[in-house]
């Protein structure tokens, strides 16, 4: 049984005239040493952060930090827990952080 397929592609470069001109091509640089010990996650991650890319939660929780060591008023504390219940809800569970309050301003600075 003779089988048949279409190699549209190869055709492609037939017609271009550069089906023998891929030697090779498609060969690049050998893949670093840590490449099959992380999986896709964590290889997203490592791009990412090479890149400079911080999450959201990231982000906001310098946000507080510079808003908590500034605060002074009963309304900046306002804000700034509203800020953390934003925070909370995007930011891994294990990071989550409890409200804060200006009578206890010290205590959440080294939180913080």
């Amino acid at each position: 049984m003779n089988m048949e397929y279409n190699d549209l592609i190869g055709e492609i470069l037939q017609r271009a005239g550069e089906k023998d001109h891929f030697e090779n091509k498609g060969k690049g640089k050998p893949l670093p040493k840590d490449y099959l010990q992380m999986d896709t996650f964590q290889h997203f991650q490592k791009i990412a952060k090479d890149a400079g890319y911080l999450p959201q939660w990231v982000k906001l929780q310098k946000e507080i930090s510079q808003l908590v060591h500034s605060c002074k008023t009963n309304n900046d504390v306002e804000e700034i827990n509203k800020k953390i219940k934003k925070y909370n809800k995007i930011c891994p569970h294990p990071l989550q952080k409890a409200l804060i309050s200006l009578e206890h301003i010290e205590k959440y600075k080294k939180i913080w």
